[in-house]
């Protein structure tokens, strides 16, 4: 294939605070293409306003390897938005996410491709297994199963965007112009068939994750919010068979007390497991409509994904 007909492969990176890593990542992405002379490729890193020295680092790649692209933003825009707006910047005939932590596997890029290849719009990363800590992977594995069980469509276990992504495909979510996309669930929505590649997750060797509980919340949550309405449907439910309970409740208790006036005594106890069991439950629910609540709000103020701080090789 000649250069000027090369297919072109966009690799994504979202960093924040990763001086460790991000060499590291740019040497073995290169070091793949280095194996498939028959495509280029632009690898765009997106900066969430780091700290440390991982835009200083990336600048100085950048200096010496035109096809390292840097976006650098006016501040931590977050997990959610950031790697989105990065995806949304590509020029490739596909696209992919690709960690700066190296937990997903680079090689696998060649797979992936392949794939692509034979006709699949979308190729994702599926974890079969994990090396991280085994409680976290379990947690994760359980949101799935639920979410994956109440979701209005389907949802992908185990997978955390991490897949190459057809041209088609991109300019297709364009369109949804959403300011706080949950992407992984996108990909069903959007409806191309895909091909599923297994992996093992690697373990985090270099930095430390940066992912509080938070933001994992934050992200679960989206994920209920954006597609399935079980919760809200929940709270209804649920309310609705409290109130049959509790007039049967009341129905016995008075009862007991006009049949056994002066041997059934009421006692304070009931009352106030019922009150607090109320009140929990309440609250409980005025939290997942607020989720809802503010979902909406985020659409309505309808803010771009990130502001650019700066534009390195575009």
């Amino acid at each position: 294939m000649s250069e000027l007909h090369k297919k072109i492969i966009s690799i994504v990176t979202p960093c924040y605070n990763e001086e460790e890593n991000v060499a590291e990542v740019c040497r073995q992405v290169k070091g793949v293409f280095a194996e498939l002379p028959q495509y280029d490729y632009e690898h765009i890193f997106i900066d969430n306003a780091s700290k440390d020295e991982t835009v200083n680092i990336l600048k100085a790649i950048a200096k010496e390897d035109g096809r390292v692209k840097i976006i650098v933003n006016a501040r931590n825009f977050g997990q959610v938005r950031s790697p989105y707006h990065a995806l949304l910047q590509t020029v490739g005939d596909a696209a992919m996410f690709l960690a700066a932590d190296l937990q997903e596997p680079p090689v696998l890029i060649k797979d992936f491709i392949k794939k692509w290849e034979e006709g699949y719009k979308i190729v994702i990363g599926v974890k079969n297994k994990s090396r991280e800590n085994p409680i976290v992977f379990t947690v994760r594995k359980s949101y799935y199963d639920i979410l994956k069980k109440f979701a209005d469509v389907e949802q992908i276990k185990n997978f955390n965007g991490f897949g190459l992504y057809d041209r088609a495909f991109i300019d297709t979510i364009k369109k949804f112009d959403d300011p706080y996309p949950y992407f992984r669930g996108m990909i069903s929505e959007v409806g191309f068939e895909r091909a599923e590649i297994g992996y093992v997750q690697a373990e985090r060797k270099k930095g430390r994750s940066h992912s509080t509980f938070y933001d994992l919340y934050d992200i679960a949550m989206l994920g209920f919010v954006n597609h399935s309405k079980a919760p809200l449907r929940l709270a209804s439910f649920i309310g609705f068979g409290m109130s049959i309970l509790s007039f049967l409740v009341a129905l016995i208790y008075l009862v007991r007390k006009l049949l056994f006036w002066q041997q059934f005594q009421l006692g304070l106890a009931p009352l106030v497991v019922g009150i607090f069991l109320l009140g929990s439950l309440q609250l409980f629910f005025i939290g997942i409509l607020g989720e809802y609540l503010g979902s909406v709000y985020t659409q309505i103020k309808h803010r771009p994904l990130v502001v650019e701080k700066e534009r390195i090789n575009f």
